[in-house]
């Protein structure tokens, strides 16, 4: 319109899943607000409190027409969003009373009560599937903790062994922290070879294989470095992982 308007007192604000995207020039003029992830459980809080009943009145569906159960915004969260905030959760509420809306615009038999079989029709097939902890008896395979802009997931480290010369050999898509990482933990195992009951010749007669699987995710950062050293020393010691409970 080319009308003249005062920009220097206006506050803007913006939000994002990571500083790494930022580039550093414009990331200095910021003021950076850490805000911490909501757990699942605030995420169904908010849900039931605020996201279910703004989107009930945008799709015009009367208050306590379609009840929306705590267990079926679980299944919301943890199979279609992966993320630390609500965004993507609202989308897909929203999408599910659009889907049931339809039903009640048509004068078809709808629900009065989301379920699973609701969330698959508007949805499609789960996105994610939730992390688990494996309970593995194979020395060499670890389980750690990995972080990314969504939160954080689990990561699991396999190390296996082979007939050689002390090859040490990394896939698993990693970047160059981590690959630093793991040639820092088989350093350290070798410096305190004695402390963990391994005879310092052995590496010399080994070949070591560390591999991260979902090679297609790029992975990097320091935080692995105990991880790698913990599945680096079960393998060369055949000790297994130690589980909650487990006196291993």
């Amino acid at each position: 319109m080319e009308i003249e308007y005062d920009l220097s007192k206006v506050l803007f604000i913006a939000t994002a899943n990571t500083l790494s995207s930022i580039q550093p020039a414009l990331r200095d003029r910021l003021e950076i607000i850490d805000i911490s992830g909501y757990t699942l459980e605030e995420k169904v809080h908010i849900a039931q409190q605020h996201l279910v009943q703004k989107q009930l009145e945008a799709h015009g569906l009367k208050n306590g027409q379609l009840a929306f159960p705590p267990q079926m915004l679980k299944v919301i969260i943890e199979q279609y969003t992966w993320e630390s905030g609500v965004r993507t959760l609202e989308k897909c509420i929203a999408s599910v009373v659009r889907s049931i809306a339809k039903m009640v615009a048509m004068e078809e038999n709808a629900p009065s009560k989301v379920t699973e079989t609701h969330i698959r029709k508007a949805l499609g097939a789960p996105r994610f599937l939730p992390d688990k902890l494996i309970s593995n008896d194979t020395a060499g395979v670890v389980t750690g903790l990995a972080w990314n802009s969504n939160g954080g997931s689990i990561l699991f480290i396999e190390t296996s062994l082979s007939k050689g010369t002390g090859k040490l050999t990394l896939t698993g898509n990693l970047g160059d922290v981590m690959k630093e990482s793991a040639m820092i933990a088989l350093a350290f195992l070798k410096a305190h070879a004695d402390s963990f009951g391994i005879d310092p010749k052995t590496f010399e007669h080994w070949n070591i294989h560390v591999h991260v699987p979902e090679g297609a995710i790029p992975k990097d950062g320091p935080s692995a470095g105990i991880t790698m050293l913990t599945s680096l020393a079960s393998a060369f010691t055949q000790r297994r992982e130690k589980q909650t409970g487990d006196d291993r």
